[in-house]
Formats: structure tokens, C-alpha cells, sequence
């Protein structure tokens, strides 16, 4: 099990409490610090089950001032969210080759069952 956190983020440390509760076989990425590579991100995206505009953070002001209204590819947001972690919606679970958005925490708890 894998969870993309961010330590400063109150959701993201209520979902690692509840994957702590679960399971003490986990890894933690400190995606800020550690961003997921092009190649990470295009394998979490199936395993979310979306696509990665649904990935993106849209309140964001690196978004806003940036990106907001153009149209771009999936490689493109891609590409911008490889080169601004901040843009990534977390937290992510990865687990057995499916992954959650712990948004609510408690989603993650489906990755037990």
C-alpha cells in the first residue's frame, strides 16, 4: 500500500490514520517533496478510474492564473501536474492495482475489503 500524502493537509492525515488502523504495510510519498513522475501519474489514472483532468486541483492559483479555460490533452495535464505536484488532488491510495482519492478519508477504506 501506497498513499501519496501531505502532511499539512487535514484530509490526507485522516486517511493516513485510517490506513494506519488497517494495515502497518504502507509507504508514504510525500508527493510535494517526491512528485510522481509522468509514467506514476499515467498508472494511477486507471487505477483511479478517471481521467486526468479529474486528477487536477482546478482551485489552485498555479491553475488559475495558468490553465484555467484552455483546453489541453490528457499528456498536457499530465505533463503540468508532473511538473506542479500542487495540482494534484490528494490524498492517494494505491493498493493491489487500484488507487482512491481519500476524499472523504474514509473512501480508503474500500481498499480493504
Amino acid at each position: 500500500m501506497k498513499i501519496y500524502h501531505n502532511p499539512r493537509c487535514t484530509k490526507s492525515r485522516e486517511a493516513l490514520a485510517i490506513v494506519k488502523k488497517n494495515t502497518s504495510e504502507f509507504k508514504i510519498v510525500e508527493y510535494l517533496k517526491n512528485p510522481p513522475t509522468v509514467e506514476e501519474i499515467k498508472v494511477l489514472l486507471p487505477q483511479l478510474n478517471i481521467n486526468a483532468s479529474e486528477l487536477i486541483r482546478t482551485q489552485e492559483a498555479i491553475w488559475k492564473e495558468n490553465y484555467k479555460g484552455k483546453i489541453l490533452t490528457d499528456n498536457e495535464i499530465i505533463n503540468i501536474m508532473a511538473k506542479n505536484p500542487k495540482l494534484i488532488e490528494r490524498p492517494i491510495i494505491e493498493h493491489n492495482n487500484k488507487a482512491v482519492i481519500g476524499r472523504p478519508p474514509e473512501n480508503v477504506l474500500s481498499l480493504f475489503t
